[in-house]
């Protein structure tokens, strides 16, 4: 495969240029000019080993959902003080609070849009009473609901018509699970 010109001319011409002033620099100043360049290379290889090593310093600093063997799911205390998790619906990934004060399952507007459902043509038959007061809602039909390996099919839900800016997994989901607990700063779920 042939290099883009364009993309080998403007990499030769940046080559000539930091190179034609670190000559210029080293004529003058030896010593001083060799001190920059290895701090500027130290740098430049501690950023690469950052990037490289970011997603395992991330999830020591702020650990995710973990999966373990038997079907237990270990959820950590976000630093507002709830439970999330990510589960994929419909084939979607959506982001949930965990919520054992809400009934259902309650998908926000963005959410069920995500998941494959049109807010827009849905019937707002039933009402739920929310922190923010009472608003409309449609019954769905959820084709799927995952959480790492564990799938559940035809999940009863609720899309709310408005007021909600995350989605909540209420009691009627978590108590598919035989053991629903906190230890510590996370929840467990376990079949």
């Amino acid at each position: 495969m042939m290099p883009d010109p364009g993309r080998l001319i403007y990499l030769l011409l940046l080559l000539f240029a930091v190179g034609g002033f670190l000559v210029f620099e080293f004529a003058a100043r030896p010593g001083r000019t060799l001190r920059q360049a290895a701090a500027w290379l130290m740098i430049f290889l501690g950023v690469i080993a950052l990037a490289g090593l970011w997603q395992d310093i991330r999830h020591s600093i702020a650990p995710g959902t973990r999966m373990l063997d038997g079907g237990r799911i270990e959820v950590p205390m976000a630093a507002d003080g709830h439970f999330r998790l990510t589960a994929t619906v419909n084939g979607a990934p959506i982001p949930f609070v965990i919520d054992t004060g809400a009934t259902t399952i309650a998908l926000a507007p963005a959410d069920a849009r995500r998941a494959g459902i049109d807010p827009q043509r849905l019937s707002y038959l039933g009402e739920a009473r929310t922190a923010n007061g009472t608003v409309q809602t449609a019954t769905v039909i959820l084709d799927s609901l995952a959480i790492g390996e564990i799938r559940d099919e035809h999940v009863p839900a609720l899309v709310l018509r408005s007021g909600l800016d995350m989605s909540l997994m209420g009691m009627s989901y978590l108590s598919r699970f035989a053991r629903v607990s906190i230890e510590g700063e996370r929840l467990v779920l376990e079949r």
